[in-house]
């Protein structure tokens, strides 16, 4: 594992188009171009349009190439950008990984319900991923949600996987917290 290079400044990048393989690609080549590395993307469909949030890492002037060609690509192509400088991934405090996973009939408060049930209790949210689909033997709007959360070490588990499942029942959730554990193909 490499230390990382303190002179090292980072870019966020959000952008929306309607061709994921062609946002994707301008992107990639605009950051090779500017000599910069990307750190972490995602790219997800949504509808007819793609979102792809990408954060690149590199040199000061580096990253202001890479923003110089941002703007380029947001004047001369159809897509929907902007960007930030941010700091690289500092150290964080302890903490232990769970995967939230909840299924359910859809209603339109529910992902914010379960943020705001996480929000209380003092856990970090670090990925979610929200769903909805037809079932398909009753064609009922369904909801399926997975959440990456930091539970702070001091915590119980048992006390909050209680009081978790008891909040899932109120709200007639299909729901299981658990350990994350490493997908390995």
């Amino acid at each position: 594992m490499s230390t990382p290079n303190p002179r090292e400044q980072h870019l966020l990048i959000s952008a929306m188009a309607h061709n994921a393989p062609a946002l994707t690609l301008l992107l990639c080549r605009a950051c090779q171009d500017s000599r910069c590395s990307i750190i972490s993307s995602r790219l997800t469909q949504h509808g007819d349009h793609s979102a792809l949030i990408l954060q690149a890492g590199g040199s000061w002037d580096a990253l202001a190439r890479l923003e110089s060609a941002l703007e380029q690509i947001n004047n001369r192509h159809d897509v929907s950008l902007s960007w930030t400088r941010c700091s690289p991934d500092s150290p964080t405090q302890p903490a232990l990984p769970y995967i939230v996973y909840v299924s359910a009939l859809h209603q339109p408060d529910t992902l914010t319900e379960l943020c705001q049930f996480f929000t209380d209790h003092g856990i970090a949210m670090s990925n979610i991923q929200y769903d909805s689909y037809l079932a398909p033997q009753t064609g009922a709007l369904m909801l399926t949600a997975t959440i990456t959360v930091s539970l702070p070490v001091n915590t119980q588990i048992s006390w909050l996987r209680d009081h978790f499942l008891e909040f899932s029942d109120q709200l007639n959730l299909d729901a299981l917290i658990e350990p994350w554990r490493p997908q390995f193909p």
